[in-house]
């Protein structure tokens, strides 16, 4: 998958946060995929799972943007890890370090594997 592909994969998913519906997003989870987040201490093991999370990571209306990407094709399996900034609602914004791995499902590329971790250093 090119470059551009890869990005309109997180676009989709970007997209999904700015509906509000926390399963628009988790939707977009491959089954058994595992979730690492950003502002929650609880890896996530499940839709349900993942699905909980979002309900509270959309809440702030956050809307991300990548600053760093590096996408690496292995053919079944594409990884995009870099550096994503998200701001919200009320004026605040985090920086983390993300990994989304991805997988075609029947056509669909859809994420297995979504790590994402603050920025150590601010």
């Amino acid at each position: 998958m090119n470059k551009n592909g890869v990005l309109a994969i997180f676009e989709e998913w970007n997209n999904a946060l700015k509906t509000g519906d926390p399963e628009n997003v988790a939707k977009l989870y491959a089954p058994g995929a595992i979730l690492l987040p950003t502002m929650s201490n609880i890896v996530r093991h499940d839709h349900n799972e993942i699905k909980d999370y979002f309900v509270h990571f959309i809440a702030s209306k956050p809307i991300g943007a990548i600053l760093e990407s590096n996408i690496r094709d292995l053919g079944d399996i594409v990884i995009n890890s870099g550096i994503y900034e998200f701001t919200f609602q009320d004026g605040s914004a985090v920086k983390a370090r993300f990994t989304f791995v991805y997988t075609k499902v029947n056509t669909r590329w859809m994420i297995i594997e979504h790590h994402s971790s603050q920025m150590p250093e601010q």
